[in-house]
C-alpha cells in the first residue's frame, strides 16, 4: 500500500514538472563588464550652426576611427567600453542617435562611427544641459553592463535656459557616482541669448566628479583633437592634468545666468 501511494506521488511530481517545463524561462545573462559606461550628450540646438553641428558629429567619428582611441579602448582592464550617443536641445527634445553599443575592438569602433555618419541630426529649441543629464543618468541605470566608471559627456555651445536647473541635475548625478564632463562650444562670442566665458560656466556649474574636466574649443580646426582628446582622457582614465586646458576667466560663473538671460530677452 504505501509503495502503491509513493509511485502515484511520484507520478503526480512527474506531471506537474511536465506541465512547467515549457513555460520555465531561462536564467538571464549576467551583465557584461566593461572599462567605463559612456554618455555622449550632444547639443542640437539653434544656436549652434549648420557647419558647427557638422563638426560637432565628425569630431566623435573622427574620434573612433582613430588608431589612438582604438588601442586606448584594447588597452583597458577588460578591453571593452559601453557607448550611447544622443542628440538633445530644450527640456522636452531629446532623441537617442545610437543606443547602447559594446565596442571591443577596431571593428566595432568603426561600425560605431559609420552609425553616425549615417544618422540624421535633428535641431530643436531652448538648452537644458539639466534635461540632457536626467537623461544620462537614465540611460546608465539601463544600460545593462557592469562598468567600472561611469561619465556623461555634455558638449554643447550655450548655458542652460530650460528644464530645472543645471546643478540640481550635475549634484544628483554626482551623488550616485557618475562623472560629467564638459566639452563647451566657444567659437563666436557670446550673442543675444548666450553668455560670456562659457567654459567657466561648464566648469562651475555642469561637471563633477573625481578629475572632471573642461575642454573648450575656440577654433573649428580644434573640434577633432578636442572630441579625441576628451574621449581618452574618459576611457583610459589619464591624470587630469595630461588634458584639461584652462578656463580664460577666472571669476566664478552664475549657474543660473542661461535662466536670467532668456527671461531678460523674453521680457519675463
Amino acid at each position: 500500500m504505501r509503495r502503491w501511494l509513493y509511485g502515484l506521488s511520484c507520478l503526480a511530481a512527474a506531471a506537474l514538472w511536465s506541465r512547467a517545463a515549457p513555460n520555465a524561462q531561462p536564467a538571464n545573462p549576467p551583465p557584461e563588464e566593461v572599462d567605463v559606461a559612456l554618455v555622449l550628450a550632444v547639443d542640437v540646438s539653434y544656436s549652434m550652426d549648420l557647419d558647427e553641428l557638422a563638426l560637432q558629429r565628425n569630431g566623435y567619428i573622427e574620434a573612433f576611427r582613430s588608431k589612438q582611441l582604438q588601442d586606448a579602448i584594447g588597452n583597458g582592464a577588460i578591453g571593452k567600453i559601453a557607448v550611447t550617443y544622443f542628440e538633445w536641445a530644450g527640456g522636452h527634445f531629446q532623441y537617442v542617435v545610437r543606443p547602447w553599443k559594446i565596442i571591443d575592438g577596431p571593428a566595432a569602433a568603426n561600425a560605431f562611427a559609420e552609425e553616425l555618419g549615417e544618422a540624421p541630426t535633428r535641431r530643436g529649441r531652448r538648452t537644458s544641459i539639466s534635461g540632457a543629464i536626467d537623461l544620462g543618468v537614465q540611460l546608465l541605470e539601463q544600460s545593462n553592463v557592469t562598468p567600472m566608471r561611469r561619465v556623461i559627456d555634455i558638449s554643447g555651445d550655450g548655458a542652460n535656459n530650460d528644464g530645472r536647473p543645471v546643478t540640481a541635475a550635475r549634484d544628483e548625478a554626482g551623488a550616485k557616482g557618475i562623472a560629467i564632463n564638459g566639452l563647451p562650444v566657444m567659437l563666436k562670442q557670446a550673442g543675444y541669448f548666450d553668455i560670456d566665458n562659457l567654459d567657466v560656466y561648464y566648469k562651475d556649474c555642469v561637471v563633477t566628479g573625481i578629475g572632471a574636466f573642461v575642454i573648450p574649443i575656440r577654433e573649428k580646426h580644434q573640434f577633432v583633437e578636442a572630441t579625441r582628446t576628451k574621449l581618452l582622457r574618459e576611457i583610459a582614465a589619464l591624470p587630469p592634468e595630461a588634458t584639461i586646458r584652462r578656463a580664460q576667466a577666472t571669476n566664478p560663473a552664475t549657474c543660473l545666468a542661461g535662466e536670467r538671460q532668456w527671461r531678460e530677452r523674453m521680457g519675463n
